[in-house]
Order: C-alpha cells, then structure tokens, then sequence
C-alpha cells in the first residue's frame, strides 16, 4: 500500500474561540476516557479491515484542543496505531497545543510518548487581540511553552498566528511576527482571519461592535509576513505555511500537510474528521458522544470497504475528474513546488496541459500561474497568484 497519514480529531476545548467554526466543544471533557478509546477501537476497525497493513508515515492530533489529553491518553491512542498498523520508522507525530493548557511537566510526558513535532496556537502577542478571539492564553504563556518545549527536547515547533483581524494595526501585525521570530521556531503558519457567518466574532461585525479588516491591508500583511520571514530564513514552501532548513539542507516543512497538498491517502479519525484513500472520501460523525456509540455498537456501513468505518456518515467514491480537481487546488497550494507535470501525468494517465489547457491558458495570461521549465516542469502560482488563490483554484473545481 502506499504510504498514508492519520489525522486524529480530538474535538474538546476548555472555551469556545470567537471565530472558531471547527467541530469542537467546551465543557465535556468528562467524556475524555470514553473518546480515547472509542479512537482507539476505530484504529482497531481498520487494522481489522485489510490482509495487508497500512504503512503510516505521519499522525496528526489536531482539534479542538488535543493538550488536553494526558500524555498517558496520547501514548494509549499511539500504541493502538503501532499494534494495528505498520508506523514507519521516522515517523513525524505532531500535536497542536494551546499555550493555555501546557507546562514543563506536560510537554515532557508528551515527549515520552513520541511526539516529535509541536504545533502551538499562538494567534498574537497582543494581549487586546488575544482577548478579541477568545484565546485563554497569554503571549508569556508562548513564551514558556516553547522554553518547557525545547528543554524537553522538541527541535521542531510551529507557531500559528492569524492576521486580518478587525481594527488591527499593520504595526501591531510586524510586532507580534517580530516577537515570534524572537522565540526561533522551525517553522510558521500564518493564516488570514476568515469568518463563518454563525461564529461569535461576525455576529459583533454585523452588530457593528467590531470592523471587519480591509481586504487590501489583510493582502499588505501577507505581504508583510513574507518579506520579514525571508528575511530571517525561511522559506515559503505553501502559501500559508513557511519553514527553515536543517542542518543538511532538507526543508522541514509539515510532513503530514504535505499529504493533503500532494493528494496522498490519509485516515481520519475521530469526531467530524474527514479521511481520503482508495479513491474514496470518508466523513465522521460530528457529535462526540454520537461517534462513541457508533464505534461501540459497531455499526457496519452499507457496501462496506477500506477505509470506511462504524464511525462514517458520510462516503463517496470520488469520480477521477473530482479527483483531478482536488489534485490541482492542492497542489497549486505549494508555492514552489506547485504541480509537476510528470506526477499528475502518472498519476490520471493523461497531460495537464490537455486536462486544463482553456485554465490554464487563462490563468497565465492574467498572471496568476506560471510554467517552471527543467527536468521537472511544473505549473505553480506567481507571487500575484498568491495573493488570489481561490479565484484560481475556482478554475479546477
């Protein structure tokens, strides 16, 4: 089989983010024990589900809040993986944490159960826009987190901030990237505020209690970003995500994003989580206590194959032009790799340029994508294509 990845929901936060649209929940951390092993026993489905095992090359606990597992939670969903599945030797594990939930003795136990790479939510260092989004952590709270996190030996962190955000200051935008840099992590992701209409923070838009961020000064921010990170020596590898290079050249990108980007298979579970493999897309149930019993009463989907599971509401057996579709948005996401036109050739037995020629021709004459000549051609998105992506991915969908 080919090598995948597993994403793991853990949907529990202590409060709710104002611009949060995620499937998360505030206040039943009490059901932790039974989620833990309702994952565990979907782990044990899809072993149970192939003659062959699953090569597993990076797992992901993403939420919601996954900090708020213990390290022994963490290391029991990890240990259910490496009994049921073939976890290859290397393996990136990351967590994303909320500053707010970390200390020195946490990150150790974390350490100690395997997890190699931390993802801290750190939004800003201003505590006035902190307190705006509804985080329940403090910039000091950044601070110690990464201290506790390099003395308990993670070499590689990623710092996640928002921009865009109503009233801010282009200045107050460089600081907080300026105060970031400062605490040296391997890698950042910095993602513009977008706003579903049912969350906390576009209701007081509407309501008037806050003024959404200008288009144009969101685009200067990006644009901000970009100079001082390339500056300090990273390098724009997605067009939200930026990263140093090791000691012997090799970019240290997010291994598991890479998947997504790359259209590679991945499992997801977990509440709400969304997986990809053998041409098929699978949903969970969103509801925590929902997707325990489902797993617990083993329910067997109609038409049952890998990778689906008791836990799916939801399947589809993707057609190969959906397929081609999501390939290119994806792809296209990756600044400098972009689209080789070899792999995509391989991979749906025909040419890009046949496949997309009307697109593609349309999208280079308004300068938004460009060909990258050489033994490996391929097609990515120029520095304005950046700037405009949807419009672009749009095209392909």
């Amino acid at each position: 089989m080919e090598l995948t990845s597993i994403y793991l929901h853990i949907p529990f936060c202590r409060q709710r983010c104002a611009y949060c649209d995620f499937n998360t929940y505030a206040g039943k951390e009490g059901i932790i024990p039974q989620y833990v092993d309702a994952v565990c026993r979907e782990v044990s489905w899809i072993s149970r589900s192939l003659d062959v095992s699953v090569p597993v090359h990076t797992i992901y606990f993403g939420g919601g809040t996954p900090s708020l597992l213990s390290p022994d939670q963490i290391g029991q969903i990890l240990q259910a993986i490496k009994a049921g599945l073939d976890v290859q030797p290397g393996v990136e594990i990351s967590i994303e944490a909320n500053p707010g939930t970390l200390s020195g003795e946490y990150l150790q136990g974390l350490r100690g159960m395997g997890i190699n790479r931390l993802s801290i939510g750190m939004q800003s260092a201003h505590e006035a826009e902190l307190r705006l989004l509804g985080r329940i952590h403090s910039f000091e709270d950044v601070i110690n987190s990464v201290t506790w996190a390099r003395a308990a030996g993670f070499d590689n962190i990623n710092l996640d901030l928002i921009y865009g955000l109503p009233g801010q200051p282009l200045e107050d935008w460089r600081r907080s990237l300026e105060l970031a840099l400062r605490l040296h992590p391997e890698h950042f992701s910095l993602y513009a505020l977008t706003l579903e209409e049912d969350v906390l923070l576009a209701r007081w838009i509407r309501r008037g209690l806050v003024v959404e961020q200008d288009a144009d000064m969101a685009a200067e921010m990006y644009e901000l970003a970009e100079r001082l990170l390339e500056t300090a020596g990273y390098e724009s590898y997605e067009i939200s995500n930026w990263a140093q290079y090791d000691g012997v050249g090799n970019l240290r990108g997010c291994k598991h994003n890479m998947q997504y980007w790359r259209g590679k298979p991945y499992l997801g579970l977990g509440a709400g989580a969304h997986g990809y493999s053998n041409h098929m897309r699978t949903v969970n149930a969103l509801n925590p206590e929902e997707y325990i019993n489902r797993i617990r009463q083993e329910f067997i989907p109609n038409n049952y194959s890998f990778p689906m599971t008791p836990a799916n509401i939801e399947y589809n057996i993707l057609s190969s032009s959906d397929e081609m579709g999501e390939y290119m948005m994806m792809g296209l996401r990756l600044t400098q790799e972009g689209v080789k036109e070899i792999d995509f050739s391989e991979r749906f037995g025909q040419s890009l340029e046949i496949a997309y020629r009307w697109q593609i021709d349309r999208l280079i004459k308004n300068e938004l994508l460009e060909w990258v000549e050489g033994p490996q051609r391929r097609l990515r998105l120029t520095k304005r294509g950046r700037l405009l992506g949807n419009q672009v991915f749009c095209e392909f969908i």
